[in-house]
């Protein structure tokens, strides 16, 4: 049994992993583990809105608290609000519940360590065997030795306010228009709520959840209405969230869409520019478009590149002493500010450079030509080794052959999802589209 993927633990709820049983159970063994002789003996739990988070938040409340450890509730806050206040108050462990950007009927546990950063994965597998041994009920305390559960009140407000301290002494929006959509998800009151402060005119959508909508139609994955709004309020910019507000994705005053490599490449250059940038290295992932790997070849940048997944490009970073990185999907890390992706975060540092440029999102991001990708996603029973299926190495064989060095093919699992995602990019939007739907027809003869 393997628990943690890429992100956690993820499941559709009341299936396993992500019953209330098996949750206590990770409780219980997550508080065996992350106690620290030394520490504050407590460990930050908070949550997107799904309808879910209740339950999981009690399971694993009461599985850490009956070993011994105390429990600080915060409620619905994104999850680099959790690395924040996990680090800036010293405690032992942060914990959220979430799925990210998939619909409400799936939950997910993620860990971070006292640091803030996201735990090892040999933590992670310590957690996991300890989980299956019989041994882990027999030693725990009785009597004034449980632990207990409080909660904090202000979360919210300390993490805006620590946003807030990272642009520039009276930096304000004022005259901006931003449309922010929160996905009906952790950021529906940060966000919004951060930009009105800093004195920008806010047009939330999606700020309404109920337990049932969170991504539904919405956030970062699905911006058709935010481009839309941003068109009809004549907006400045707009900004959509996932689920847990560890991503951002944009779109400029024309309602064109600015992804995180775009991001990337616009800021990258900015901190080159103030000799910010550690080695004029930003670390990203495969998925990264080459359209951006040669614009910062251009600018004298390097474009480093790790498997997918926002904790191995953090791995990365911190293992090269490197600050800036990210990936396609929206994830951005300024190592400088936070220990994980940040989304509100990169919505000010986005908002911010259109101010100290005197430019709108339109021009900026004009300057990355990114090459047309095709991303698909095969749903399979079993995620086999596509290096053992010789059908599968064939086709990807003949697409690489067609393309003839002008594009890349990356056929990979899901970390968190039954499924093969399939992503080609090249010159030829035609021809990549076609390769894809070949490749991904071969994977769904031979691995469903």
């Amino acid at each position: 049994m393997k628990l943690f993927g890429t992100d956690g633990i993820r499941g559709t709820v009341n299936k396993h992993p992500m019953t209330p049983e098996t949750v206590l159970r990770i409780g219980m063994a997550a508080a065996h583990v992350l106690r620290a002789e030394q520490g504050r003996n407590m460990i930050l739990i908070g949550k997107d809105t799904r309808l879910s988070g209740y339950m999981i938040e009690s399971a694993l409340t009461s599985g850490i608290c009956s070993m011994g450890m105390n429990v600080t509730l915060v409620g619905p806050l994104p999850t680099p609000g959790i690395a924040f206040l996990t680090r800036t108050l010293r405690l032992d462990a942060g914990i959220v519940i979430s799925a990210s950007h998939n619909l409400f009927e799936d939950n997910g546990i993620k860990f971070f360590s006292s640091d803030g950063f996201k735990l090892p994965d040999g933590i992670e597998r310590k957690i996991e065997e300890l989980m299956l041994d019989d041994g882990l009920q027999k030693d725990r305390p009785k009597g004034s030795h449980i632990g207990k559960a409080y909660r904090l009140d202000d979360a919210t407000g300390r993490y805006i306010e620590y946003i807030k301290s990272t642009l520039p002494r009276g930096m304000t929006f004022e005259g901006m228009k931003i449309v922010v959509d929160c996905a009906n998800g952790a950021a529906y009151k940060t966000t919004p709520w951060l930009l009105r402060e800093l004195g920008a005119e806010v047009v939330s959508i999606n700020d309404k959840p109920d337990g049932l909508n969170i991504n539904l139609g919405c956030g970062s994955l699905n911006i058709e209405r935010l481009q839309k709004e941003v068109k009809l309020h004549k907006a400045d910019i707009g900004i959509a969230h996932d689920g847990d507000a560890d991503r951002a994705i944009f779109c400029d005053e024309k309602g064109r869409v600015v992804d995180g490599d775009k991001v990337m490449g616009m800021w990258a250059v900015e901190m080159k520019r103030k000799g910010m940038l550690r080695g004029n290295i930003v670390v990203s992932t495969v998925m990264s478009n080459l359209g951006l790997e040669k614009y910062l070849e251009k600018n004298g940048i390097k474009l480093m590149r790790t498997r997918v997944g926002d904790r191995y490009v953090v791995e990365k970073m911190v293992e090269g002493g490197y600050k800036f990185g990210g990936e396609q999907s929206g994830h951005i890390v300024f190592l400088d500010y936070n220990t994980t992706g940040d989304g509100p975060l990169t919505a000010v540092q986005v908002l911010y450079l259109m101010k100290e440029r005197n430019a709108r999102l339109s021009k900026l991001a004009s300057e990355i030509k990114l090459y047309p990708q095709i991303l698909k996603n095969v749903e399979v029973e079993h995620k086999h080794d596509i290096k053992a299926i010789p059908e599968i190495e064939e086709a990807i064989k003949v697409a690489e052959e067609k393309l003839d060095g002008k594009g890349r093919i990356l056929v990979r699992p899901s970390g968190t999802e039954p499924k093969i995602r399939v992503m080609l990019e090249g010159e030829d939007r035609k021809l990549i589209t076609k390769l894809a739907e070949n490749i991904s027809m071969v994977i769904k003869e031979k691995m469903t």
